[in-house]
């Protein structure tokens, strides 16, 4: 084993871990931050006799999760062994390769290795695979240690996989792994006091996280790191410090990933003698960085991630709680070169709340991308490969959809001929189809650009608008936008086309076919939009795309129910028409307005949730028609319909009988607004509004309810009226809850012994008296009860007020009367 000058933390188990590896083809390394794994391990292993193969040295592949750490591991090592890069250590990251004859540890990014391993099952001439920093979880780490794991059980038994990690369930993993031995370094280059300062929920982030690193220059010697959760919060605090920090010595840096290398290489570099630097970085400088003269850490607590929803195909970006792991990383950035300090945005006591690890990428990304390298490497269903998780069916499900939909892969999950075309590119599978598609129409080269500029964070500038977007890239002359020119040029090679840039006004044209579902139609203010998916989406009133009537969306923010428009180009409905044929639909479309209270009729022409136009249509009278409308009508109440004094007296006398005998129909509102297409349809077909329909109508339809043998009965046991013994009918009230009610004058009542009653006898009325003047004088369900009991005491009281009327000493012998006596009597 190799021995090195400079002792590192991790120098402790160096040999344990090179022991693990000659007895097992598997092991797990959990060292902390600073303890030096990264750069130390494969140099350490580099001599080992298992690195030998078929007689010739083998190759180490270090994956990195993003291209900055991969550079920085890589300059480090080579400067470690008095070399440049591309000796004996190499570089493999998309916008640039350093790799030469004598290379024998690979640096590369989690997405190239998959790639690599994809072309190449056996991974001949590699001895080890290092898994790098592997408690991020993204897709392509776990993609690409299920494909390693395969290939070593059923092509390469003498590979060995160590998978490396500060923060990480090493049980967990190692079960993966065939209980691999798990392998700890426990020390930490330098020691850091952490120093919790509670957040004020009152005042924004950015301005809390300035706050605190004008208290550590301040108080601390050294650089300031400092975490936020994206590109934005960068700036504002950059622009805050700029005017707040009065020391000249101090250079403020940002560091994200859209950032051009060059400018993340000044970010990283080591402040000037005299001078000290402020790093505003998001979680990219979380893991395998050494900034050199950071001393001090301030960490917002914050990451933004990506979540993707598979019911609607979007992926949108969402800032969350950092998890406990991510806060050990950034905090140990903080002791990599000397004793440092951690200021910490929140309560030392909400550090328990926070989830243990962020959630594994797999769980909420775009599955298209890895099923379609799973068909590529012959499995049809990702399930069955080693994943520490599995793929969430769901997910796997819409990228099956969508992956079928673009003739990436048939019925049973295989690639076709398209499907190895577009993973030839080096795209996601909607990009990659772009390109493949465009070039059939001649603007591969555009379809590149546009693709370069999607997949290149930054690249362009920050404008919403694609078209500005292409301009800027085609004026940018520096080294990213020429690495991926080449990049461009390269996808159009792979597609037999050549690099042709096209006229940027076509962009939203090709745009689209990567993403037909993100179509979008303006609707109601400026810069509202609907998508073809059906969801909602918007830009700012002001920008230049606000008043476009049609967008292709490449990029969207925010809530799914109205999503922000991060990258749109323009479109026309012509071009819609003319490259979406296939996907419009032409419907005859009947609706009920409920403001007109009217059927309205028209042809609509559709891109799934998108109207490209319509045309009013005469209103058919046909029984569908008819249904729609009753439906219409019930939804605006059933009292809305054209009720007749009688008719509305016969539904009550029908629900009086229902409520003795369940068995009558039940004509109560809600049972006939829920049933409205049924019983009112059939009456009403050739009609076209509510005020077409008669009260006809509408008798006919209710009395259509009620069987002929119920209605036969329904005079008998609920009569409309009540003879009087006078001669006179007086109607009776049905929609009173007490029950019917008979109001009545009590002169007409005299001479009665029994009380009136309906249903055959079985229900007494309730009688409301009246008074000559036809007020109410009494209420009773027993008559002969009340002329023999409570009588005396009303015709005391009545007889004075009314003297013309009689108030006999016994009604229930009395001559019944509709009239006054004559006067003089």
């Amino acid at each position: 084993m190799r021995h090195f000058d400079t002792p590192l933390p991790i120098d402790a188990v160096l040999a344990d871990i090179a022991v693990a590896l000659a007895e097992r083809p598997n092991a797990v390394l959990v060292a902390p931050p600073g303890a030096g794994k990264t750069t130390r391990v494969p140099l350490a292993l580099l001599d080992e006799p298992w690195t030998t193969l078929a007689g010739r040295p083998g190759k180490l592949i270090l994956l990195e999760p993003r291209r900055l750490a991969a550079r920085a591991a890589a300059s480090r090592m080579a400067e470690t062994l008095g070399e440049p890069v591309g000796e004996t250590v190499g570089l493999r990251v998309r916008l640039g390769s350093k790799i030469g004859p004598r290379t024998r540890i690979e640096v590369v990014t989690e997405g190239v290795f998959a790639r690599m391993i994809l072309d190449d099952p056996e991974l001949a001439g590699v001895a080890a695979v290092l898994f790098d920093e592997y408690h991020e979880r993204s897709l392509d780490a776990d993609l690409g240690l299920a494909l390693a794991l395969d290939a070593q059980a059923g092509l390469r038994e003498d590979l060995r996989i160590l998978v490396m990690s500060a923060t990480l369930d090493g049980a967990r993993v190692a079960r993966l792994l065939g209980d691999a031995p798990v392998i700890r370094s426990e020390g930490r280059a330098f020691p850091v006091e952490t120093r919790h300062v509670g957040r004020d929920p009152r005042r924004r982030t950015d301005e809390q996280v300035a706050d605190l690193i004008l208290t550590a220059l301040r108080a601390e010697p050294g650089s300031v790191l400092a975490f936020l959760p994206g590109q934005g919060e960068i700036r504002r605090v950059a622009a805050m410090l700029a005017e707040r920090v009065k020391d000249p010595a101090v250079d403020i840096a940002p560091l994200y990933g859209a950032m051009d290398q060059r400018d993340q290489d000044l970010a990283v570099q080591p402040a000037k003698p005299g001078r000290r630097k402020v790093v505003l970085a998001t979680s990219i400088a979380e893991t395998s960085l050494t900034i050199e003269g950071v001393r001090v850490v301030v960490d917002s607590g914050l990451a933004r991630v990506p979540r993707y929803e598979p019911a609607i195909g979007l992926t949108r970006l969402e800032t969350v709680r950092a998890s406990r792991a991510a806060a050990d990383q950034r905090r140990g950035r903080a002791g990599r070169t000397e004793p440092g300090v951690c200021y910490r945005l929140w309560e030392e006591a909400a550090t328990g709340a926070m989830e243990p690890f962020a959630p594994a990428e797999i769980l909420s990304a775009d599955l298209s991308g890895l099923l379609l390298d799973c068909a590529a490497w012959g499995v049809t269903d990702p399930a069955t490969l080693p994943f520490l998780d599995p793929p969430p069916r769901p997910a796997l499900a819409e990228a099956r959809a969508l992956l079928t939909e673009i003739d990436a892969i048939d019925a049973q999950g295989r690639l076709t001929p398209e499907g190895k075309l577009i993973r030839g590119l080096p795209l996601p599978p909607r990009l990659a189809r772009m390109v493949a598609s465009a070039a059939g129409r001649g603007q591969a080269g555009l379809a590149a650009e546009i693709a370069a500029v999607i997949t290149e964070r930054g690249l362009g500038g920050d404008s919403a608008h694609l078209g500005h977007r292409l301009d800027a890239f085609r004026r940018d002359r520096g080294r990213r936008a020429e690495d991926m020119r080449r990049l461009a040029r390269g996808w159009c090679d792979s597609v037999g086309a050549r690099f042709r840039p096209g006229d940027v006004a076509d962009a939203g044209a090709v745009l689209a076919l990567a993403y037909p579902d993100r179509i979008a139609k303006a609707r109601g203010a400026p810069g509202a939009f609907v998508m073809a998916n059906g969801r909602g989406a918007q830009t700012e009133a002001h920008d230049a795309l606000a008043r476009e009537p049609f967008l292709a969306v490449a990029e969207i923010a925010g809530g799914a129910a109205s999503a922000r428009i991060l990258l749109a180009a323009p479109l026309d409905a012509e071009t819609i028409e003319a490259a979406f044929a296939s996907h419009i639909q032409t419907t005859d479309d009947l609706a009920f307005d409920r403001q007109a209270a009217a059927l309205r009729a028209r042809r609509v022409r559709r891109l799934h949730a998108i109207t490209l136009s319509e045309k009013t249509l005469p209103t058919p009278a046909t029984p569908e028609a008819a249904q729609v409308l009753a439906r219409g009508v019930a939804g605006l109440g059933i009292g809305r319909l054209p009720w007749s004094k009688a008719l509305a007296q016969w539904r009550n006398r029908v629900m009086f009988l229902r409520r003795a005998d369940p068995s009558w129909p039940d004509l109560s509102d809600e049972a006939l607004a829920g049933s409205a297409a049924e019983w009112l349809a059939p009456f009403i077909e050739g009609r076209a509004s509510l005020a077409q329909i008669t009260t006809d109508d509408l008798d006919r339809a209710l009395k259509a309810l009620v069987p002929w043998d119920m209605a036969r009965r329904l005079d008998a046991e609920a009569p409309t009226h009540f003879a009087a013994p006078t001669g006179n009918n007086a109607a009776i009230d049905y929609e009173a809850e007490e029950g019917p009610v008979l109001a009545i004058r009590v002169q007409e009542l005299f001479g009665l012994k029994q009380h009136p009653a309906v249903a055959n006898g079985r229900l007494p009325l309730v009688l409301h008296l009246l008074s000559p003047a036809h007020r109410p004088i009494q209420i009773t369900r027993d008559l002969p009860g009340f002329w023999r009991g409570s009588w005396a005491a009303v015709k005391a009281d009545m007889k004075g007020r009314y003297p013309r009327h009689p108030w006999p000493d016994d009604p229930a012998e009395a001559a019944p009367t509709a009239r006054a006596k004559p006067r003089g009597t």
